[in-house]
């Protein structure tokens, strides 16, 4: 059956190759590879990062978690966490999952910032709410270091956040279930 059920899907994709071939620009089909080609050779290094940052200036929150994560990593430059920090915090704000998850991380091992489990506690959830897949098991970790006091300023500040949420759905005409615009 193993082998059966791979051969079928082997000629579902021959079938198809040359519908996708055909499909040209069409995004849904093809996968992205971001905003920022910061993935480029070192000699065009510096023109990638300024069409970056001028798209991360321009509100592009893909963009600020792309130069968040360069700046992290330092894979291609030098690391500098505090770039890193402020893309971050301005993609987060945007609601970019990833970013909240990585900003999260960096308030839970003091990487920038100062450490501040309440803060990472705070960031992590948001991010696992806006769906980065490794946020709830890391904002667990993050909640194990805590002490009551310190959870309980941390769930009181998410509580607050979510009326707000609430609370701008309703003042918008929607209720908190009905599809967004």
């Amino acid at each position: 059956m193993y082998r059966s059920g791979r051969n079928l899907l082997l000629g579902c994709l021959l079938l198809t190759f040359p519908l996708l071939t055909q499909a040209g620009g069409n995004s849904l089909l093809i996968p992205a590879t971001g905003r920022c080609t910061l993935n480029t050779v070192p000699e065009q290094l510096q023109q990638a990062l300024a069409s970056c940052q001028q798209a991360a200036n321009g509100g592009d929150a893909e963009a600020q978690y792309e130069l968040g994560d360069f700046f992290y990593t330092g894979e291609r430059a030098p690391r500098d966490f505090q770039a890193a920090l402020h893309w971050f915090e301005k993609a987060s704000l945007q609601g970019h999952a990833n970013a909240q998850l990585r900003l999260g991380t960096m308030f839970f091992r003091g990487e920038g910032v100062k450490a501040n489990n309440v803060q990472a506690y705070i960031v992590l959830k948001m991010a696992a709410v806006n769906g980065a897949e490794d946020a709830m098991d890391s904002a667990d970790l993050v909640a194990e270091q805590m002490n009551k006091d310190e959870l309980d300023i941390a769930t009181k500040v998410l509580g607050q956040i979510f009326r707000n949420y609430l609370i701008e759905l309703q003042t918008a005409g929607n209720t908190p279930f009905s599809p967004l615009p």
